[in-house]
């Protein structure tokens, strides 16, 4: 996988910020996970060195509504209700479980 793809799959979670309907794909989760935590790294290192500490704070806020979305459409993917979210553990192993074949109660399969 390039790395234009995996900033295209970050891109499309910070995009849909506002949906909590449908379905998101592991890759497409786990991606925005990983560039999210590199640029929080970045921008708090960054932040230190040039003593704007806060900037990686804003950032972590301001990602907290397109972190959720997403959780909550990769929950959907795998049949789940988004609330499994809030269960610590077991939201970890259904972000990494394959999601349903076809469609489901929360709509068509994305890697169709």
């Amino acid at each position: 996988m390039d790395l234009n793809q995996i900033l295209n799959y970050y891109l499309k979670v910070v995009k849909s910020f506002n949906v909590f309907t449908g379905r998101a794909r592991r890759s497409e989760y786990w991606y925005f996970i990983l560039v999210n935590w590199i640029f929080t790294i970045a921008l708090s290192s960054a932040g230190g060195f040039l003593g704007l500490g806060f900037i990686s704070t804003v950032y972590a806020i301001v990602m907290i509504v397109p972190g959720i979305a997403g959780g909550v459409r990769r929950m959907h993917d795998v049949g789940k209700s988004g609330w499994y979210l809030l269960i610590p553990i077991y939201n970890l192993i259904l972000a990494v479980t394959d999601g349903d074949k076809g469609d489901n109660a929360y709509g068509p399969d994305p890697k169709a």
